[in-house]
């Protein structure tokens, strides 16, 4: 992931590992596709409000505040330290955090709910010595027979390459399918997963589950040399869910990138979206947006190519294809750039690229544009949560609850519970409705919440309910995990500032 920053920005950088553990991140976080901005004196206030009361709540569950910010009451405790510091935007009772078994009985009522995540990432680090409960956990599945795949061998960490992964994705959070993709590079070598790699990952974790958890979006290139043999390649022997590309070309290295492209470009991208159309596979992720007023000073003939002027057209000459964009194309995620997005929409109404894409459907005529708040919601809501509110408003008001996809790329924001619960809370403040129009987001299980969740990212994929059976292995896992008492680690995996 490091590969995205320059070696003088990660001189300035630590992982967010190394920071003490909270429920929520009490900074911006970077998945490594930009320099995050410095904690903010807002984000400073909330993790003194948290710690105070956290001294004040854990003794009335008879825990040491570690202990009581990583259960369902700390993570309710998160929530209410946000709420004195920006304003009550996210629905949370202080008998979550006070009460014992409060936030318990809520969180058991919610965790069923159907949740699709489709932007996610895996971490390639060495697991640590806190990690062998799982491996123990795998291989009393194997014991009590949950899964023949496991065989007659005993289970080891040597058996989990996926494994911190899967704890943080399906044990630590109410995820149920999750979609893995990775990143190009112009070097072989800085490629963030290979497709390979990702489909390995995909057949291990379905096979060790007994049921279609893990989907693979894989990489396209254009421009790439050999970039639709890899993609006949990829069809014919690895079988994708959906295809997945960067518009500015190798994200790893900006200053050198080589192929960036359109995806209007009839002479080059139209030959990709030709063979996905053949080959019957209909959903095409790009990433947009994440391009902050640092890099457009840095790189300014890319801005063209991360901007969403080009999807618009590719829809309407694709309309069998669906056009998956990620990060919804938001861009400010530098020092002071949530408050340049917040200041231009009270201003105007608009947030530029988001209002570009959630105006796309009216503009083209087009049904077959997506929006994926995978990072943009996280940064958004720990920087300033009245900008979340915001952009899910255009996004809901121009495209539709039924176009907006439910996306966290996590794991580097650690177990994606935290921005599950903050979307179940997150309410868009009243003033705003108003003023905007927008509908309100309505309760954790309302229809709004429930289509973003899960039923888009379901559809999207033709995955049932029934595909991903609630009582799988994966399942039986994660019973197992809760009745030995486990808890989530709060870990985070990205890089923070120094």
């Amino acid at each position: 992931m490091s590969e995205f920053l320059s070696a003088d920005e990660l001189r300035q950088l630590q992982r967010a590992m190394q920071i003490e553990p909270a429920p929520i991140p009490l900074q911006m976080i970077s998945n490594g596709e930009f320099f995050p901005a410095r904690q903010s004196e807002a984000q400073r206030a909330v993790a003194a409000c948290l710690k105070s009361e956290a001294d004040r709540w854990a003794p009335r569950h008879g825990l040491d505040r570690r202990t009581f910010l990583l259960s369902a009451a700390g993570m309710a405790g998160a929530f209410l330290a946000m709420n004195k510091v920006h304003g009550a935007y996210f629905q949370v009772a202080e008998a979550e955090a006070s009460t014992p078994h409060v936030a318990d009985a809520r969180a058991k009522s919610l965790s069923s709910q159907w949740i699709v995540d489709l932007h996610t990432h895996y971490i390639h680090e060495n697991p640590g010595p806190g990690l062998q409960g799982f491996a123990q956990l795998r291989e009393r599945a194997r014991i009590k027979g949950w899964n023949p795949a496991l065989g007659s061998r005993v289970q080891t960490l040597d058996d989990l390459h996926l494994n911190n992964y899967v704890k943080e994705m399906w044990l630590d959070s109410d995820t149920k399918i999750a979609a893995l993709s990775g990143a190009p590079s112009d070097i072989p070598a800085d490629w963030l997963l290979q497709n390979g790699e990702i489909a390995n990952a995909r057949a291990r974790v379905n096979a060790f589950a007994g049921s279609r958890r893990l989907l693979s979006h894989f990489i396209f290139t254009p421009g790439q040399p050999g970039w639709l043999e890899a993609i006949d390649r990829g069809i014919e022997e690895l079988k994708p869910d959906a295809w997945k590309g960067y518009t500015i070309g190798d994200n790893t290295h900006k200053d050198t990138t080589r192929y960036p492209w359109r995806m209007d470009d009839e002479r080059v991208a139209y030959k990709g979206y030709a063979r996905f159309e053949r080959a019957g596979i209909r959903n095409v992720a790009v990433h947009k947006g994440l391009f902050t007023v640092s890099d457009q000073q840095r790189f300014p003939r890319l801005i063209e190519y991360a901007r969403v002027d080009d999807v618009g057209k590719a829809a309407k000459d694709w309309p069998n294809l669906n056009f998956l964009i990620y990060h919804a194309a938001y861009r400010y995620t530098g020092d002071g750039e949530p408050k340049i997005a917040l200041d231009e929409f009270e201003k105007t109404g608009r947030m530029e690229w988001v209002s570009d894409l959630a105006e796309i459907p009216s503009k083209f005529g087009v049904t077959n544009v997506y929006a994926d708040i995978g990072a943009v919601f996280a940064a958004c809501c720990i920087a300033q949560p009245r900008t979340a509110a915001a952009m899910l408003g255009i996004l809901i008001k121009g495209m539709g609850a039924d176009h907006v996809i439910w996306g966290t790329d996590s794991i580097w924001f650690g177990s994606p519970q935290w921005q599950i619960e903050a979307f179940r809370r997150l309410e868009i403040p009243e003033d705003m409705q108003r003023r905007f129009g927008f509908a309100p987001l309505g309760a954790a299980d309302d229809s709004v919440k429930r289509a973003i969740f899960g039923a888009n990212g379901a559809r999207l994929h033709n995955v049932a309910p029934s595909q991903a059976k609630l009582n799988d292995s994966l399942s039986q896992q994660r019973a197992l995990y809760a009745e030995a008492g486990m808890l989530r680690s709060n870990r985070a995996y990205g890089w923070v500032r120094r």
